[in-house]
């Protein structure tokens, strides 16, 4: 089961802005690649199960995160039933994150207590998920819908809390960007998990620029919070 509550989860999320996204069908690499996003200081990442096996390599990276990093929350990304939910919080998922809005997901995940983040497009997508519990809703894909999308949401739904996955990158001027437009937080993939030109993950790039990403994040946030 979940070490960490929707809430607990909801509060780092919205406390660090960052959730590295992530997925590697080689143990060793994605243990590799976990160990230098936690000590470029995120303490969220998503694992992105697309691959056949995927709930095997989970199973032992959480059960490697418990262990050597215990105050790293690890989640599940590209849920798309509910059954496929259940079987990752049964290995200990802290949340679920679907590319679509899908009401099984949510009872599932809400019965647990889990947070759950669903991929939504529209207004009326975005209400449903809330109507059905859900703290922090993925816009996907981020890129297609962009920082005005998320303005004019939070027009008339000030409450209304959006994490943007695909189209974000590590620079200044793309975070300021989308927190100026109101995020609470943003997921970040290929652009943060960096390979070299041999293929190879590049781990003290990653943990560089995930610590340089978190920085403008919390300076961000701050500047927000202040003014």
């Amino acid at each position: 089961m979940a070490k960490y509550s929707r809430i607990e989860v909801f509060t780092i999320m919205n406390k660090t802005g960052l959730v590295p996204l992530f997925y590697d069908n080689d143990l060793d690499k994605c243990k590799q690649v976990l160990n230098a996003c936690y000590h470029g200081g995120a303490r969220l990442m998503e694992f992105t199960a697309r691959g056949d096996f995927s709930e095997e390599v989970f199973k032992e990276l959480n059960q490697y995160t418990l262990k050597e990093m215990p105050d790293m929350i690890l989640g599940v990304g590209s849920i798309t039933d509910a059954a496929t939910a259940s079987r990752f919080m049964a290995l200990g998922a802290n949340f679920i994150v679907t590319p679509v809005l899908r009401e099984d997901i949510a009872i599932v995940c809400n019965r647990r207590k889990v947070l759950w983040s669903p991929g939504c497009g529209s207004l009326t997508e975005i209400t449903r998920a809330e109507e059905l519990g859900c703290e922090i809703v993925k816009l996907f894909p981020g890129g297609i819908y962009g920082p005005e999308f998320v303005k004019a949401i939070r027009g008339p739904q000030p409450w209304t809390n959006i994490m943007p996955t695909g189209g974000v990158s590590p620079t200044r001027e793309n975070l300021t960007n989308w927190f100026n437009a109101g995020v609470i937080c943003v997921g970040i993939g290929s652009k943060l998990i960096n390979k070299n030109t041999d293929g190879q993950y590049d781990l003290t790039k990653i943990q560089s620029i995930t610590k340089k990403t978190l920085d403008i994040i919390k300076e961000l946030k701050n500047s927000y919070r202040n003014a």
